[in-house]
């Protein structure tokens, strides 16, 4: 079977990253949930681990976008962070994470977070480098890749304007 890199198109299952966590008294606060900034940094690597299989850059966190805590995850539960590129747009990708935890002990699974995390390919001068465009085939992957577009433009359109 060849390689989705090397026919030159990407699909989206190339980039599609499945990080497996389990939470340990480290990682919670006083009320024996996780922490959101640790879960946070958790989403944040399995999405850049996402973008640069994409993208074969080194790329950095740009963005972060409806980051929602639907559910509290608590200690001894097993986290299991998807992450894929929905959409390409120059040297940006946008990156769905779907959180889902686990208690191993009722086997109860439930969807504790998703968020969408913009990342920049970086070239090794350290500036921005275009990246290839992604190719989604199921229903899904196209879906997300349309809905891609609307989050993009609501993301500049509210952006801070920098002062210089």
């Amino acid at each position: 079977m060849s390689s989705p890199r090397k026919s030159g198109k990407r699909y989206v299952r190339a980039s599609q990253v499945e990080m497996t966590q389990l939470v340990l008294p480290n990682d919670t606060n006083y009320l024996g949930n996780l922490l959101g900034g640790r879960l946070m940094e958790w989403m944040d690597i399995a999405a850049a681990i996402s973008a640069q299989r994409h993208s074969n850059r080194v790329c950095v966190t740009a963005a972060v976008d409806n980051l929602v805590f639907h559910q509290p995850i608590r200690l001894g539960e097993v986290v299991t962070l998807k992450a894929s590129v929905n959409r390409v747009f120059g040297s940006s990708m946008e990156v769905g994470v779907n959180v889902t935890s686990e208690n191993q002990l009722t086997g109860l699974r439930k969807t504790a977070n998703t968020a969408y995390l913009t990342f920049v390919a970086i070239s090794e001068g350290g500036s921005p480098e275009k990246v290839s465009s992604i190719h989604p085939q199921s229903a899904t992957e196209r879906r997300r890749y349309r809905e891609a577009l609307t989050r993009r433009n609501l993301r500049l359109r509210n952006r801070p304007r920098s002062r210089r």
